[in-house]
């Protein structure tokens, strides 16, 4: 038998979270993260979940009764409104027009539906005409569009118009709203979205592990009449109803620390007030892109459809992304991201969300970026 290893305590650097998520935690879900553990079906906890739901609630600008946060990650919640909404057979229509579009085209096969894209050069929106197209051509049960493409920084608009065009066609909505919910204006009821998913790294401030999803009657009525099983045991909301319904009934154990930051990181939220959190993102975003523009870096994503929460600009010529990315964090401790898919190697994908979203960490960031390209020759 091997020995005990020697490690030590843990000592993460400090580092100052520009990138695409996560993003700086907020010093009152830290200490709330530091609060006793309870179990997962004690009497506070119980009311501690309702809470959840409620502010979950307002931060989606919803009344949807199915509101929760899945346990995992972003892509978990994801997952689950795939998995859950998309049965053997159904036709899902898929944005191309980005990374996690991708993504979503790949769960929709896992869950044995047939993706069909809607067609969209990266780094643009969805065109409702060609939306409208596919779905005269295609039929779909399910359209899936992503409001904030991470791997783009594009922000989807006109999303009231696409939910129509999908209602009049009886299908279901889903909305990837990861890098947009608590950052960027988004209203689930209003809009007409049936189903919306996001996480709690991003524009909440919240470390990853409990990931906010919620959906209407409809979209819950299907689930509730589906005629095969869910293919994940773990995400199948037929059953979770019953833990986060009235009834909260065992069916896993929620990671319960994880579900307190959350609350905390709601609470913030909404002492702040959502349209005020909506235009600070704005404001503090634009900053940062005059700030950068300044510097001779290019915004890709055009003005119209401009993510706060996600700002992509061009890598400039005669340097290597890689070379920005590794300054940054060996200098400066500060995290912005390479590209994705299509992208990589051509953008820089740099937050600016939650607590991140403030002020002095914008100034030091172009601070810090101009030094670097300084130094590189930029």
């Amino acid at each position: 038998m091997t020995e005990a290893p020697d490690v030590d305590e843990l000592a993460p650097p400090t580092r100052t979270l520009m990138g695409p998520g996560p993003s700086e935690v907020h010093p009152r879900v830290l200490r709330a993260m530091a609060t006793p553990l309870v179990g997962h079906l004690d009497p506070s906890f119980v009311d501690v979940m309702s809470e959840v739901q409620e502010l979950l609630r307002y931060v989606f600008r919803t009344d949807n009764q199915w509101t929760l946060p899945i346990s995992g990650t972003g892509s978990a919640a994801m997952e689950a409104a795939v998995a859950n909404l998309v049965e053997p057979g159904d036709t899902v229509l898929v944005p191309a027009n980005g990374y996690f579009g991708d993504r979503m085209a790949s769960m929709v096969d896992r869950a044995g539906g047939d993706a069909v894209r809607v067609d969209a050069p990266w780094g643009e929106p969805l065109d409702t005409a060609d939306v409208a197209d596919a779905f005269d051509e295609h039929q779909p049960d399910v359209f899936g569009f992503v409001h904030a493409e991470t791997s783009t920084g594009v922000l989807q608009p006109d999303v009231p118009e696409l939910t129509s065009i999908a209602h009049e066609h009886d299908a279901l909505v889903i909305a990837d709203t990861v890098t947009s919910l608590g950052g960027v204006e988004l209203r689930v009821d209003e809009w007409g979205i049936d189903a919306a998913y996001s996480a709690g790294q991003k524009c909440l401030s919240c470390p990853p592990g409990a990931s906010p999803l919620t959906l209407n009657d409809r979209a819950m009525e299907k689930v509730l009449a589906r005629e095969s099983d869910v293919r994940s045991w773990y995400l199948d909301l037929s059953m979770l109803e019953g833990y986060w319904g009235e009834d909260r009934s065992y069916h896993h154990t929620a990671p319960i620390t994880n579900v307190y930051a959350l609350r905390e990181s709601l609470r913030l939220v909404a002492e702040e007030g959502i349209e005020e959190r909506w235009a600070r993102h704005r404001d503090v975003a634009g900053t940062l892109v005059d700030g950068l523009a300044d510097l001779g870096l290019e915004r890709y994503a055009d003005e119209d459809y401009w993510l706060p929460s996600l700002n992509t600009v061009r890598v400039p010529g005669g340097v290597d992304d890689s070379e920005i990315i590794d300054h940054l964090l060996e200098e400066f401790d500060l995290e912005v991201a390479a590209g994705l898919g299509d992208l990589s190697g051509e953008v820089l994908r740099i937050g600016c969300m939650g607590h991140s979203a403030r002020p002095k960490n914008v100034h030091y960031l172009l601070s810090a970026m101009e030094e670097t390209l300084d130094h590189l020759g930029a």
